[in-house]
């Protein structure tokens, strides 16, 4: 459990420094949606976590339809937030913004998955 929260953690850091740089050097980027996103993502990625763990020790089946079901509720709630962004400031859009909103989705599922690989692995 550590070394997931521990990897997390330091995405989430990483992911924040980024998003800080990106929005100095292009002012146009939202930083509160790239925030808001990141701190999103790492919130749902222990979610997923917590899920996958409750799975475990079930079948072997029982470990992948959580990872799956995890990422899939990454990916429907990362794509509510995009709509809801994008009906509340239709005036006000930059695209980049989106393009980097999906990019810390990315981010946090390869991190995840490969942390939970290596969970079933050592199981």
């Amino acid at each position: 459990m550590k070394s997931f929260v521990i990897t997390n953690f330091f995405v989430f850091i990483i992911l924040s420094l980024v998003t800080y740089i990106v929005s100095q050097q292009f002012p146009l980027v939202s930083y509160a949606l790239l925030m808001g996103t990141n701190i999103l993502m790492f919130l749902l990625s222990v979610l997923s976590w917590i899920i996958v763990k409750k799975q475990l020790h079930e079948r072997p089946q029982a470990f992948v339809r959580g990872v799956y079901s995890a990422t899939f509720l990454k990916l429907i709630i990362c794509m509510g937030s995009f709509l809801a962004y994008a009906l509340l400031n239709r005036d006000h859009i930059y695209k980049p913004s989106i393009f980097l909103l999906f990019g810390i989705y990315i981010v946090y599922t390869a991190a995840e998955t490969i942390m939970l690989s290596k969970m079933a692995r050592s199981k």
